[in-house]
C-alpha cells in the first residue's frame, strides 16, 4: 500500500500535469465554441453548443496546403539528421579519429548559439545556390542545427553498447557494416527514435527559417500560414484555435505512437 508520501507525490504530479495540459484543454474547447460564447462572463470550460466552423473555415484559407508543406519538410530534414547523424556518432564512439574532441567540442558549441546567428550566413549561401523561395532552404537548415544535437546524443547510446556484441558479429561471419546494420542498429533504435521525433519537432515548429527562406506563400508551412487566419480586422479565436487544433495533432500522433521507444530512448541516455 502506497504510503503518505506516495500520496502526495503522486497528486502533485497529477496537479502539475493537469496546470501545463490546461492551455491544450482549453486551445481544444475553444476550437468547438460558438463565436458568442468566446466572451461570455464567466466563461464556460465546456461548450454549450459544438460547432465545427472554425475548422471548415481554416480548410477553406488553405491549412491543408500548409499541412503537407509542413510534413515535407519536417520528414525530409529529419531524414537527412538520420542519415548523417548516425554513422557519425557511430564512428565517433568506435573509432580513434584525429581532432574527435575538437570536433565534439564544436558540437556543443553549436547547441549554445541561436538559430539567428547562422541566419545571415545561411541566407546568403542559399542565395548563391538558388535555394530561396524553394524547399531545400528551410529543410537545410532544420536539418544543420538538428544534426550536431542527434551526434552527440545518439554517440552516447552507441559508447554505452558493448563492443563484445560486434565481436560476436564477425565471429559469426559478419562485416563491420552488416554488424553495424544487423546488430548495433536495433539495439540503439531507442535513441534513434528520440533523435528522429526531436528533429522533427524541431523542424515542425520552424517558423523564422520559413519565412527567412521563403517569400512564396505557397511554400509557407503550418507555422507561418497561420498568418492568414489572423484578419485585418482582428482575430477570428476559433478560427486560430482550430488552425492551432491541427498544427498539434501531428506532434500528438507521432508522441502516442512511439511512447515507449521515446520514454525508453531519453531514460537510456540520461543513465548513460
Amino acid at each position: 500500500m502506497p504510503g503518505r508520501k506516495e500520496w502526495f507525490l503522486n497528486g502533485l504530479g497529477i496537479l502539475i500535469t493537469a496546470i501545463f495540459l490546461f492551455p491544450v484543454y482549453w486551445m481544444v474547447v475553444t476550437a468547438f465554441k460558438t463565436g458568442a460564447e468566446l466572451f461570455q462572463t464567466p466563461p464556460s470550460l465546456w461548450p454549450e453548443t459544438f460547432q465545427i466552423a472554425g475548422f471548415q473555415a481554416v480548410f477553406a484559407k488553405g491549412i491543408a496546403k500548409y499541412f503537407v508543406n509542413s510534413l515535407l519538410i519536417s520528414g525530409t530534414a529529419a531524414g537527412i539528421v538520420l542519415l548523417l547523424s548516425v554513422p557519425s556518432a557511430y564512428g565517433l564512439a568506435r573509432f580513434q579519429i584525429r581532432g574527435k574532441k575538437l570536433f565534439i567540442l564544436l558540437f556543443l558549441i553549436t547547441q549554445m548559439l541561436p538559430a539567428t546567428v547562422i541566419l545571415t550566413p545561411l541566407f546568403i549561401v542559399f542565395n548563391k545556390l538558388n535555394l530561396l523561395n524553394t524547399y531545400l532552404g528551410p529543410i537545410l537548415a532544420a536539418a544543420t542545427l538538428g544534426i550536431p544535437f542527434s551526434v552527440l546524443m545518439l554517440r552516447t547510446f552507441f559508447l554505452g553498447i558493448p563492443k563484445d556484441l560486434e565481436d560476436a558479429a564477425k565471429i559469426d561471419g559478419c562485416s563491420r557494416l552488416t554488424a553495424f546494420i544487423r546488430i548495433i542498429l536495433p539495439v540503439a533504435m531507442p535513441g534513434i527514435a528520440v533523435s528522429g521525433a526531436i528533429s522533427f519537432f524541431f523542424a515542425w515548429g520552424d517558423l523564422i527559417f520559413s519565412l527567412t527562406f521563403n517569400r512564396n506563400q505557397e511554400l509557407w508551412p503550418l507555422t507561418a500560414g497561420i498568418y492568414n487566419v489572423i484578419s485585418q480586422y482582428g482575430i477570428e479565436w476559433n478560427d486560430l484555435m482550430a488552425f492551432a487544433v491541427i498544427s498539434v495533432l501531428p506532434v500528438i500522433l507521432i508522441f502516442v505512437l512511439l511512447q515507449k521507444q521515446l520514454v525508453k530512448g531519453l531514460v537510456s541516455g540520461s543513465i548513460k
